[in-house]
């Protein structure tokens, strides 16, 4: 990881868009910052598209998509979309059909209990109620399991034909094809009608933990808030780049390097 500071950093085109995740990233100590939410602001003023892609549940999610300055909030690691309206409601987008939600939902009900049962101390999520294509335990938000507990909890979970990603606070489970890359590549075509792929040079992608490392592979300029020093022995793929500042702070450090690429 380099440094953001570092000059090569000044190489980035202007980019068309910012994709971040959202705990630990743009939130510090669960909730936004001022620099944080002024942050996005500016960046939207700018002209640039603004998505949060998180593995928080859409129920959750939803005032921060009409309060904060998004596009869109990619929830449940791409499983669905918040898309603002212009007339300020929120429009939901899933990526699965009802039918299959509603059967990979008691698959997966059968999964938390058995983890539950299992692996001592682990906890559902106390956000659980807001999620509809997912399950989580928490490891760090209002509990604290050690990294073996942790590991076994994403055993089970993969035992089940689930996928397993484990964020800064919870491990996320679930049924399908979607990630969040995935959700990345679906919201920019059905939002903005553009190929990320064919352009994926003009995007940022900010993240802070284990479940951002397959956007860390993906995008050229990814980049990890400072705060990711915890998970770097855990991750296959780095970000290119690293803030000098945690959270919030790490987030609005790398807004203002951006908006100056801009203003230029």
């Amino acid at each position: 990881m380099q440094p953001l500071s570092d000059r090569h950093s000044h190489a980035w085109p202007c980019p068309s868009g910012v994709l971040t995740d959202i705990d630990d990233t743009l939130t510090t100590d669960g909730a936004i910052t001022a620099d944080a939410l002024t942050a996005l602001a500016e960046l939207q003023s700018a002209g640039l598209h603004i998505v949060p892609i998180t593995g928080r549940p859409v129920g959750w999610s939803e005032p921060f998509a009409l309060a904060w300055p998004v596009n869109a909030i990619v929830a449940e690691n791409g499983a669905v979309a918040l898309i603002r309206q212009s007339d300020g409601t929120l429009l939901k987008r899933y990526q699965q059909d009802g039918a299959t939600r509603a059967s990979n939902f008691a698959r997966m009900q059968e999964v938390l209990a058995h983890i539950e049962r299992e692996v001592p101390g682990a906890r559902r999520a106390t956000d659980s109620p807001g999620r509809e294509t997912d399950i989580a335990i928490d490891h760090s938000e209002f509990t604290h399991l050690p990294q073996e507990s942790i590991d076994h909890a994403v055993r089970i979970m993969r035992a089940a034909g689930m996928n397993a990603t484990v964020s800064s606070i919870h491990i996320n489970g679930w049924y399908g094809a979607h990630n969040k890359l995935e959700g990345a590549r679906w919201i920019v075509r059905e939002l903005f009608k553009r190929d990320l792929d064919t352009e994926i040079e003009r995007w940022v992608y900010v993240g802070d933990s284990t479940n951002d490392q397959l956007m860390f592979e993906h995008f050229p300029h990814s980049v990890g808030v400072a705060n990711i020093a915890r998970f770097v022995p855990h991750l296959t793929h780095l970000p290119r780049y690293v803030t000098a500042g945690e959270r919030g702070a790490g987030f609005a450090e790398l807004a203002r390097l951006i908006l100056s690429r801009n203003s230029r």
